[in-house]
């Protein structure tokens, strides 16, 4: 999972620390890289505040002076961490890694906050890995068994382990041997005493992205990185592509995968990336007002206002807006102050968190018909509280539009969803999903409306262009983990019967 642990035999209901932010999906962690500059680690830290959205439990940083790696890592934001002269100070040298992170099943602990490090017979290795190795717990029993000694419970780690025990001669050669074992999703940079290397899986689920700073190379999770930082945006990685950058600055491309047909998440349209990104070449914000648009082509609906949920719904709002003509309006203040500690959760005091977080605008609300615009419902749990604050607040209708299809399939792919059997759309089809958060009517967008708002006539039979397996199930890879998971519950309960 590279910045989730590793899963367990059966898969956990997601783990939150926040009692107000555990219905949504959220990515699971963003990677920064800076090659060839002055003080590469504070570079590196502006870029991971920018990302800082991708992963909030965790950040680490490892820099190469030339002679020796240095790293720090810790618990919490990239703020309060990393915004110190004396840390930065003890992170020299010309190149640098950065590594933001959210945990889900197993521990939060500090061995398993990235960028991981380990000294290989070639010298130092470090890693930062965006993505999920869905065969990771397969590969790590393998690995036990020939010895390798895991300090963490990342599945990041079986890539160094791999590495390591190589036969193959370059270290280049020992990474790409390393990726062929691995299946699932990656977004990898790399440092090492030779140089940084951004890598990104043959499917290419998750994002990685190259950037310059004068002669400086720079990778991250998402272009708005390089705004922070005052870079300019090159190029995607692309799907199975290798980039070296040497120290002294020279760059190579490699494509050891041959032929590959992408996959890229298309959640992170959706919702993942920041709104000001550019992914796979295009604006996140226009893609998601074209989303909205076509959500209002394929579900109008007669209402006074149209009302984002704050702040993942503005986007989508102000294109079913303006495609439908309803007014866009602030029907719901959201405060920016709730931290993710705040208080300790409880049933009470859960549902008191939506009002602490989002307050109705009954002002504005009160004896209108309004449309909620959201960017989907996992569990329905807030979904069910906005839509009775609005109705608390006096709204004379709640419509709800959602700018994504229902979400009725687990990722393992590095999101973080709770198992299937807690999605609501697994458990209710939409008339039931609609009774169940008391919403006056309810509607998604289509899966072909979704491909039409990115640009594609529709979704393709055969070889989708993009990863969607959270809306239809067709995962792109296979999921050993998983498969082996579902056989061991079915023996369980088998043997079970029959005791």
């Amino acid at each position: 999972m590279g910045c989730q642990e590793r899963q367990r035999t059966r898969l956990a209901p997601m783990l939150t620390t926040n009692p107000f932010d555990d219905d949504k999906l959220r990515e699971e962690c963003g990677i920064f890289g800076v090659s060839s500059a002055e003080t590469a680690s504070a570079i590196v830290a502006l870029g991971l505040h920018a990302l800082q959205h991708r992963g909030q439990e965790a950040a680490g940083i490892t820099s190469w002076d030339g002679h020796a790696f240095h790293t720090h890592r810790a618990m919490g934001h990239v703020a309060g961490n990393f915004d110190r002269d004396e840390v930065i100070r003890a992170l020299p040298g010309n190149a640098a890694c950065g590594h933001v992170r959210y945990s889900t099943t197993g521990e939060t602990s500090l061995r398993n906050v990235q960028p991981l490090y380990a000294e290989l017979s070639s010298g130092g290795f470090a890693v930062a890995h965006n993505g999920n190795i869905s065969n990771a717990m397969k590969l790590r029993r393998e690995l036990i068994r020939r010895g390798s000694i895991f300090q963490s419970t990342s599945d990041t780690e079986v890539i160094i382990h791999l590495v390591a025990t190589s036969t193959y001669r370059t270290l280049l050669d020992k990474l790409i041997d390393a990726l062929r074992h691995v299946e699932g999703a990656y977004s990898l940079i790399v440092m090492t005493p030779e140089g940084m290397i951004a890598c990104r899986d043959p499917l290419g689920i998750r994002p990685l992205v190259m950037g310059k700073l004068g002669d400086t190379i720079i990778f991250a999770s998402e272009t708005v990185a390089f705004d922070v930082v005052g870079a300019d945006y090159v190029r995607s990685i692309e799907p199975g592509e290798l980039v070296i950058v040497t120290h002294d600055g020279q760059v190579r491309s490699h494509r050891p995968f041959g032929e590959t047909h992408p996959r890229p998440c298309i959640f992170e349209h959706v919702y993942f990336s920041r709104p000001d990104s550019i992914v796979d070449g295009s604006s996140v914000y226009s893609v998601r007002k074209a989303i909205g648009a076509q959500l209002a082509i394929e579900n109008p609906v007669d209402a006074d206002y149209v009302i984002p949920v704050p702040d993942s719904g503005v986007p989508a709002a102000i294109g079913y807006a303006q495609e439908s003509g309803i007014p866009f309006e602030l029907g719901i203040i959201r405060s920016h102050y709730i931290g993710r500690t705040f208080i300790q959760p409880g049933d009470k005091v859960r549902h008191l968190g939506v009002k602490l977080k989002h307050n109705a605008n009954r002002a504005l609300i009160e004896g209108k018909r309004i449309v909620l615009i959201d960017d989907s419902i996992v569990r329905g749990t807030t979904s069910l509280k906005i839509v009775q604050m609005m109705h608390e607040a006096g709204a004379k209708e709640v419509h709800m539009r959602i700018a994504s299809p229902p979400t009725k399939h687990s990722c393992f792919y590095g999101v973080d969803t709770p198992e299937r059997t807690k999605l609501l759309a697994h458990k209710l089809d939409i008339g039931g999903m609609q009774d169940f958060i008391h919403a006056d009517s309810l509607a998604f967008i289509s899966i072909d409306g979704l491909y039409k708002a990115l640009g594609e006539a529709k979704r393709a039979d055969i070889r989708p262009q993009y990863c969607d397996a959270c809306f239809t199930g067709d995962y792109p890879t296979t999921l050993t983990d998983q498969d082996e998971a579902v056989v061991t519950d079915q023996l369980e309960l088998l043997a079970e019967r029959v005791v």
